[in-house]
């Protein structure tokens, strides 16, 4: 078997153009890889669908960098015709009969889709041990988490079974487990990508994003997710852009913001040594690094818990085993429908955080909560926004630790909202964050850097981001480690 999907996709284009390989070559090889894997990355594969499309490309031009390369799309994104589940007992038949849009992106650029990926039930958790169909496992150390909810997502791209993966990320879903896995990861600007066919968490903080090996090949994906959608009223009507454009540049000059919050005590000794590093290594390459207050920051875990909650509650409603999904069998009543049918279809962490929710927005709880969340965050943007006056960046970790075993800190059903302190406040302010990889513990697990940018200022975090990918030259394929 060759190895085509090992190579930068500039070279696999080269080699379709030049009809040295087929789009079948690099299905056939996904496959096989895939097959071998027991990283459980994967809740539902399409080789027959993958197979089809890949011969149908045949006939087709080779029109664009991303032409027949396979992709893995999280599970909560629609797929017309394919099991699309959330990871959840409730929707484990469910097919949709329609694509998301971001699907519709990826077909239109004539990529395969391999299949759907792993994650926390409805996105809810930050390991993706909620799953219903069980947890993925990180390529870098089987006994420890991917991190999530897009840990399936992480691992099929980390272990090299998909050059490309689609993540959601609600409160840091896509850059925990990128630095947990050692891959990059984009949150894109609230509003950049179209959340429609999203399998809705908490709608003012979901996005859609590319999780990829590399900074360069994340910047294509998304400039080929982006756009506007009439069928997602929050999506920007901005053009879309080349976000590889500033990609070689110089970080010269670059002025970069560290908030005190992101190296506080609440951060691990060695993820705060190897962001140190990077910045002592940002400084001799002529950027001026400040530390800085962002107001608010530290109270995001309980905004994340009051706005996310309560909007999962929300969404989470529809749900009940009348139209599609699971339901139980001959119900007395309505009620017994409803009552029995959630309560067996969800997991234990979704019927936690619905409950916590609807409580949160019932009767003056409303007020007293939900809506004064909705201020302070307001708070938190406007804090931003004024950094963003005097700065091209803001960085420091994505995760408070590197990914720890499976089985720590099952009973803690607040480990994972703290586990995400770092990557809230990004999602509180819409803005767009990302992971880039920087190293490893003493143990051999990737530790990653994050990059908030401006809103809509996803070509700069690209610059930075790709500078410490070729300073670093870091070795992140978990198949070299012994």
């Amino acid at each position: 078997m060759n190895n085509y999907l090992d190579l930068d996709i500039r070279e696999i284009n080269k080699l379709l153009k030049e009809h040295k390989i087929k789009p079948i070559d690099l299905v056939n090889e996904a496959f096989d890889r895939i097959e071998k894997s027991d990283l459980n990355a994967f809740i539902t594969l399409d080789k027959e669908g993958a197979i089809k499309r890949a011969e149908e490309l045949e006939s087709k031009e080779v029109d664009g960098l991303l032409f027949g390369l396979p992709i893995a799309v999280k599970d909560n994104i629609c797929t017309n015709g394919l099991l699309t589940t959330a990871a959840s007992h409730i929707l484990d038949n469910f097919i949709p009969i329609y694509d998301a849009t971001v699907v519709e992106h990826i077909n239109a650029a004539n990529m395969i889709i391999i299949g759907k990926a792993n994650m926390d039930e409805f996105a809810m958790g930050s390991t993706s041990r909620t799953s219903f169909f069980g947890a993925p496992l990180n390529p870098w150390d089987k006994t420890k988490i991917t991190g999530g909810s897009s840990g399936g997502s992480a691992a099929a791209v980390s272990g090299r079974l998909v050059p490309f993966a689609l993540g959601s990320d609600t409160g840091g879903s896509i850059r925990q487990p990128s630095s947990y896995c050692g891959i990059v990861g984009m949150k894109p600007t609230y509003g950049r990508v179209s959340r429609y066919g999203l399998i809705a968490f908490g709608s003012s903080l979901d996005q859609i994003g590319p999780m990829t090996r590399n900074v360069y090949e994340n910047a294509v994906l998304l400039g080929a997710i982006s756009g506007r959608d009439d069928k997602d009223l929050t999506s920007s009507h901005r053009e879309i852009e080349d976000f590889t454009r500033k990609i070689g540049e110089s970080i010269k000059g670059m002025k970069i913001a560290v908030p005190n919050f992101f190296v506080s005590d609440i951060v691990s000794d060695e993820v705060k040594e190897k962001t140190d590093e990077i910045i002592e290594l940002l400084k001799k390459e002529g950027a001026t690094i400040d530390y800085i207050d962002i107001d608010y920051i530290e109270n995001a875990v309980t905004l994340y818990q009051i706005i996310g909650m309560g909007e999962a509650s929300s969404n989470l409603a529809r749900f009940d085993g009348v139209r599609y999904g699971y339901s139980v069998e001959d119900p007395e009543s309505v009620d017994e429908l409803y009552g029995k049918t959630r309560g067996e279809g969800f997991g234990e962490e979704v019927k936690r955080r619905i409950m916590v929710g609807s409580y949160l927005l019932s009767g003056d709880n409303a007020k007293i909560y939900y809506n004064k969340a909705l201020q302070i965050r307001n708070g938190i943007r406007e804090s931003f926004e004024e950094a963003f006056k005097k700065y091209d960046l803001i960085i420091g970790p994505n995760a408070t630790t590197v990914a720890y075993s499976q089985d720590e800190g099952l009973n803690d059903p607040l480990r994972s909202f703290y586990d995400d302190a770092l990557v809230f406040p990004a999602n509180m302010a819409g803005l767009p964050g990302m992971n880039v990889p920087i190293g490893f513990n003493k143990d051999h697990m990737p530790i990653g850097l994050q990059i908030i940018g401006d809103s809509w200022d996803e070509a700069t975090m690209y610059q930075l981001a790709a500078f410490l990918e070729d300073k670093l030259k870091l070795d992140l394929d978990p198949r070299e480690v012994k």
